[in-house]
């Protein structure tokens, strides 16, 4: 599910969205109202139920081919998405709709596009479907891992490209215990 030529994608388990107006998020430091879409290259970070939390790594153009095998793998393409167990069911069940919008109103904002009026969708909005099978059509690796902290740390050391969304959500980093600052006998 990618925006064709001239459109940007909101995607919503909401499918009864007829107008987006500007809005501030509630963990936005930006004090300007905006709607949000995405473009082509960014959709893929949004093909997964709104609050999972996910870690996102790419190959770029300054990726080295070492960071590229030890987080992405040996011809497992050049992207890799990582959510946790716990939401296993959610992506699986998950009614996922995209809304296209006309692109003209938008301009880019970080890894994601906005504008400051209303936008109307285009058309109705459209059932995303599957989205292992969205994925995996893509090309994109889909890890499940226990938690996400440690990929997380890695790909942030990386010369990777990279984006995570909703980590505040992932399941929190393990306390170390006393004896995890104990080195030797």
């Amino acid at each position: 599910m990618r925006p064709a030529a001239g459109e940007v994608l909101h995607f919503s388990e909401d499918p009864t969205i007829r107008r987006f107006s500007p809005h501030l998020a509630p963990t936005t430091v930006r004090t300007t109202p905006y709607v949000w879409a995405v473009g082509h290259d960014r959709a893929p970070d949004y093909w997964f139920p709104r609050q999972c939390p996910r870690a996102m790594a790419w190959v770029g153009p300054k990726t080295t081919d070492a960071d590229r095998l030890r987080i992405i793998g040996d011809g497992s393409g050049t992207r890799v998405h990582a959510i946790e167990y716990g939401w296993l069911e959610a992506i699986r069940t998950v009614e996922l709709y995209a809304y296209r919008l006309p692109a003209e109103p938008f301009e880019e904002a970080d890894a994601a596009v906005v504008a400051t009026a209303d936008v109307e969708p285009l058309g109705p909005p459209e059932r995303v479907g599957d989205l292992f099978e969205l994925h995996a059509e893509a090309g994109i690796q889909l890890r499940v891992l226990p938690q996400l902290h440690d990929f997380w740390d890695a790909v942030v050391g990386s010369t990777l490209e990279f984006s995570g969304i909703r980590l505040r959500n992932a399941v929190p980093r393990p306390a170390q215990s006393s004896s995890d600052d104990t080195i030797g006998r």
